[in-house]
């Protein structure tokens, strides 16, 4: 499949680009500042919902069946509020909250055991390469379908199957942040597993396996389904307005996790989530103008 780089698709001259450019950080910059306190809400609410689990599983309160699904649910709703914490949403650097960024950013996705210092260094490397075959290391979902990217992604969580997340920190070795980031990653797994062990040893390997490691492939191939696959499917364009689309699904955008604007937050990834939606609305006009992807049921 070619990749083509489109970097204005849509034919404007230079006091158009100008008038829309001006247009458009405008309208984002209304939803752009104040604290995200819903992102931060759901991370903490969801990781202590996830916690609560192994009590109410262990001493009967709930049937181990009731907490697999919700295990699963908790599992593939932890990414969200991590990737605000990767963008630096809650606070800046240098700015007296700074600490609670890099908490949520590290507690909120300890169910998907995915280190905060590889989501952020991967990602921020997805946003400055989207769709580039070689760079983007998201590009590993492209699939023709979204069946076919289910079964890519559970063939991607075999063992022995190159690691994309490995692949970029082993070839910026010299970087410091992508050592910390391979250290990390190193101690979280050995942890996971660790803790799964001394679960199993001690009797309750049907809930370490029902409330963790099932839980956590099923809410992987979610995460990577919608986070990765769908919005930017076909993933053969480059270029600000046309690595990403709008779509519809038909289960709504609750079910996509509110990527059904994912355009807005690669245009603007210091919006948070739950504003995403307001502000495409808004910003639609400028998105036909730009020729911008969207592939919705608006269009």
């Amino acid at each position: 499949m070619s990749v083509t780089e489109a970097q204005s698709p849509a034919a404007l001259d230079k006091e158009d680009e100008r008038r829309l450019y001006r247009k458009e950080m405008a309208i984002a910059k209304k939803y752009i500042g104040p604290f995200p306190v819903v992102m931060a809400l759901w991370g903490f609410s969801n990781l202590l919902c996830w916690f609560a689990l192994w009590p109410l599983v262990i001493f009967d309160v709930i049937p181990l069946w009731v907490g697999f699904i919700i295990a699963t649910a908790n599992v593939a709703l932890c990414y969200l509020p991590s990737h605000e914490a990767q963008h630096s949403n809650y606070a800046n650097p240098g700015t007296p909250l700074r600490w609670l960024n890099e908490l949520i950013g590290y507690v909120s996705t300890i169910p998907l055991v995915l280190p905060f210092k590889i989501a952020r260094y991967t990602h921020m490397r997805h946003h400055k390469h989207t769709n580039d075959p070689k760079l983007d290391p998201d590009y590993e979902v492209i699939a023709p379908t979204w069946q076919q990217a289910v079964l890519k992604t559970i063939r991607r969580m075999q063992p022995g199957f190159p690691n994309s997340y490995g692949v970029v920190l082993s070839e910026n070795a010299d970087d410091p942040a992508a050592k910390r980031a391979g250290l990390e990653g190193m101690v979280q797994s050995l942890a996971y597993w660790g803790i799964l062990g001394a679960l199993a040893w001690s009797g309750y390997a049907l809930e370490a396996a029902f409330l963790w490691w099932v839980p956590r492939m099923l809410g992987t191939i979610y995460i990577s389904l919608f986070l990765s696959w769908w919005p930017h499917h076909p993933m053969n364009e480059m270029g600000r307005y046309r690595n990403t689309r709008s779509f519809s699904h038909k289960l709504g955008n609750i079910v996509a996790f509110g990527m059904e604007d994912h355009i807005i937050h690669h245009l603007h990834p210091g919006m948070p989530l739950n504003r995403n939606k307001a502000a495409f609305r808004e910003l639609r006009p400028i998105l036909e103008a730009r020729g911008c992807r969207l592939e919705d049921h608006y269009s």
